[in-house]
């Protein structure tokens, strides 16, 4: 593939265009985003992100940065360790998943330490070592150059600060073949009849073939500076927390 094409799902499409076909995914799905994840996942996305937020050890008065924030969920629970003292920002690259978040953060009665912004995870607008921790859940693989980002998040890092991405990932061989066929028959037909897009959840079962597996994100890390790496399988491996420090 050239430097100037990636993958959107199975297709090969330019960089441009990525971003464009990601939004319009997104935009579709926003409104009915938390209901998905809750059937698609049967409610263990709650879990996946429970553990994301107690890996974290979010301490009073730290800033964190909760990318491809979406509805919030993640800025949620930091805004309320890091107390007054301390600093959230949700960001994301779609409009739709903020107005979104914002919607159920203000319902929920958000603290004033929280803030919202909208980002590209390539090229973030923030001053080098701003954030203690940084987390992406099940966002870097609709990122079109992953390596650029990772880069962009350790720049963005305090020395000490730790990076903890929460993505699909590859499960173990003998649970693949009901995967598959829940991924490419189920997900799609549960898209079309809740969210009236079955085209946007066969998207994301592709995304997630083509997303790099848990011993090559490792590597990932490592070669962008970060130390102490390390993952942990959920759900047989279909899910994955992956965690770096930057020292």
């Amino acid at each position: 593939m050239s430097d100037d094409n990636t993958h959107f799902g199975y297709q090969t499409v330019p960089l441009a265009d990525k971003a464009r076909r990601v939004r319009g995914v997104f935009d579709s799905v926003a409104s009915r985003y938390d209901v998905m994840n809750d059937l698609m996942s049967g409610g263990l996305h709650r879990l996946w992100k429970r553990q994301t937020i107690t890996e974290a050890a979010v301490r009073r008065g730290q800033k964190v940065l909760d990318l491809a924030g979406g509805t919030g969920d993640l800025a949620l629970a930091f805004s309320r360790q890091v107390g007054a003292s301390g600093q959230v920002v949700l960001a994301d690259i779609n409009a739709s998943m903020l107005r979104e978040g914002r919607r159920r953060l203000v319902d929920a009665g958000v603290a004033g330490n929280l803030s919202i912004a909208q980002v590209d995870a390539e090229q973030l607008p923030f001053a080098d070592g701003t954030f203690d921790r940084i987390t992406i859940a099940f966002g870097l693989r609709n990122v079109s150059r992953k390596e650029r980002a990772i880069a962009s998040m350790f720049r963005v890092l305090k020395p000490g600060g730790k990076l903890l991405i929460l993505e699909f990932s590859k499960p173990a061989e003998v649970l693949q073949p009901a995967y598959d066929a829940y991924s490419f028959k189920v997900l799609p037909m549960l898209g079309k009849l809740v969210a009236g897009d079955d085209a946007s959840y066969q998207y994301l079962a592709e995304s997630i073939r083509m997303h790099p597996d848990q011993e090559t994100l490792l590597r990932m890390l490592q070669e962008a500076g970060f130390e102490r790496c390390k993952y942990t399988n959920m759900a047989g491996g279909i899910v994955a927390l992956h965690t770096g420090v930057r020292l």
